[in-house]
């Protein structure tokens, strides 16, 4: 039976109280239109971290995602609470569940804010500016109300396991709450998996199991760069690498790791 997703809301949730959210058809997953795609959620998520007992003093460093099950596009429950207290690291979690059932566990390190500026180096290799490059095609691979509410622009000579590409979208994570820079730049930051996919969705599946994000400054912007290497093992297992850019620089990392697997191929018996 379809899923029936509110289409009426630029955002990708409309609360519904009590912590309790309905994801619009924004949020729709890539692999089965019954399921929310992981980005929308995690931006979600996010979004309840800053919003538990918020400090001035303290900044999100790593966020890690746990998908527990599939997300299914349904009325989602998200419950917070500080698992280690204390005055310069605390350690916060946000759970979100869908039937009773939890199916994306996320724990973040907020770190005290300290002047840092004038030992601060970078490393990374800066991208193209988005505004140089053209619209991607390449993403129509990928089904769902969620890819088709993203802007892509990639970079020349992106490939299959190899990808740079910069993301933005139209839409805030929840309808009514005003939305930060971060959780707007994590609500993205899973199409990692999705740029520079090694084989056709159409036939292998490779959903990744987590998401891991490393920050060494706070996003700003609505532009996400994505600079992603994809390897793939023999056994089942492929890791998603990516540095993180906005449109000042490299601000941290991610990771994921996949569950790869050929999609059955179905016999027609006639």
């Amino acid at each position: 039976m379809p899923v029936s997703l509110p289409t009426d809301s630029e955002h990708y949730y409309r609360p519904l109280g009590q912590g309790v959210y309905q994801p619009t058809v924004h949020a729709q997953g890539a692999w089965s239109e019954r399921e929310q795609h992981m980005a929308p959620a995690s931006g979600l998520l996010v979004h309840a971290l800053e919003r538990h007992e918020p400090r001035e003093d303290m900044q999100l460093a790593r966020i890690a995602f746990d998908i527990l099950g599939m997300i299914h596009a349904e009325p989602s429950t998200v419950r917070t609470r500080t698992l280690r207290p204390g005055r310069t690291i605390e350690l916060v979690e946000a759970v979100l569940s869908t039937g009773g059932r939890d199916v994306v566990r996320a724990s973040a390190w907020r770190l005290s804010v300290q002047d840092t500026s004038l030992a601060a180096v970078l490393e990374d290799e800066p991208m193209p500016d988005p505004g140089s490059l053209p619209v991607w095609d390449r993403m129509q691979m990928w089904a769902g109300g969620y890819i088709a509410s993203v802007e892509f622009r990639a970079v020349t000579g992106s490939r299959p396991g190899r990808a740079q590409a910069w993301l933005r979208t139209a839409y805030d994570p929840v309808e009514g709450e005003p939305s930060s820079d971060l959780a707007r730049f994590v609500g993205l930051v899973d199409t990692a998996n999705g740029i520079a996919a090694r084989q056709h969705p159409r036939d292998w599946l490779y959903p990744n199991t987590d998401l891991t994000i490393h920050l060494h400054r706070t996003p700003r912007g609505r532009w996400v760069g994505l600079d992603t290497s994809v390897t793939w093992g023999g056994t089942g297992i492929g890791v998603t690498s990516t540095v993180l850019h906005d449109k000042h620089g490299a601000v941290g990392r991610a990771q994921q790791v996949l569950t790869l697997r050929p999609r059955p191929t179905i016999q027609l018996v006639g």
